[in-house]
């Protein structure tokens, strides 16, 4: 049974991080670490709101208050679809296209750009080794920098880094000096909490609250002004 668990990762390890990058991401998102890759995207996606230029636009367009689980479903389709197709299907040239034209109608900064694309790289990796059941390889590291390396040029982002250590600094940095309290991100973590409470019984929606915010950290938590959990939470 244990040599059959990591008969997957031997596969991942016959093939190219760079030529086979989405293949390998494929693999590891959709079988090794499904549940695990979707809590840590979402929780991407989550701390992102704390960079106010970020948040306000979010709460301006209302894609995360007035229809959260739209905006929540139409954003993981059309990431998903360059997954399972590859980027020269006629799938995934469409979720790009789809992609580009929505972040055409708002005035984004390319380093908020940037950033958020750190987040898709870095913080799967640090959910995985705190939380799954095996650390995520080098090859799985790797291939993650190289596919998203690739959609960030279909997304022309400029200067974007070269390695996981870049990714992960540009994050670090970033938030270190743009993180701070906005009436109008707080807007969006409220409504991005109550969207994902809602996916549960409405009687545990206080618990799945205060469940997530026991894995945010005291910068995050701090950006919100949310106090921090028990210890025991």
């Amino acid at each position: 049974m244990t040599s059959k668990r990591y008969e997957r990762l031997a596969r991942i390890r016959r093939l190219d991080p760079e030529r086979d990058a989405t293949q390998i991401y494929r693999l590891m998102v959709a079988y090794e670490f499904p549940w695990d890759v979707t809590r840590a995207l979402e929780l991407a996606l989550y701390r992102t709101y704390a960079v106010p230029s970020i948040g306000r636009l979010l709460a301006e367009t209302a894609e995360l208050t007035a229809r959260s689980q739209k905006r929540y479903d139409d954003t993981a389709l059309l990431l998903d679809a360059v997954v399972e197709f590859g980027f020269g299907s006629d799938e995934g040239r469409t979720a790009i296209r789809r992609i580009n034209g929505m972040h055409r109608s708002y005035a984004i900064a390319d380093d908020d750009m940037r950033y958020v694309l750190s987040t898709f790289v870095v913080m799967p990796k640090r959910w995985i080794d705190t939380y799954g059941w095996r650390r995520l390889s080098q090859h799985e590291t790797l291939a993650t920098v190289a596919h998203y390396r690739t959609l960030g040029r279909h997304m022309g982002i400029p200067d974007i880094p070269a390695t996981y250590a870049e990714f992960e600094h540009c994050l670090d940095s970033y938030e270190a000096a743009h993180f701070a309290w906005d009436a109008r991100s707080r807007e969006v973590s409220d409504a991005t909490l109550a969207l994902m409470a809602s996916w549960y019984p409405a009687p545990l929606a206080p618990l799945l609250r205060t469940g997530v915010l026991a894995l945010l950290d005291d910068h995050l938590l701090s950006a919100f002004r949310y106090e921090a959990p028990p210890a025991l939470t």
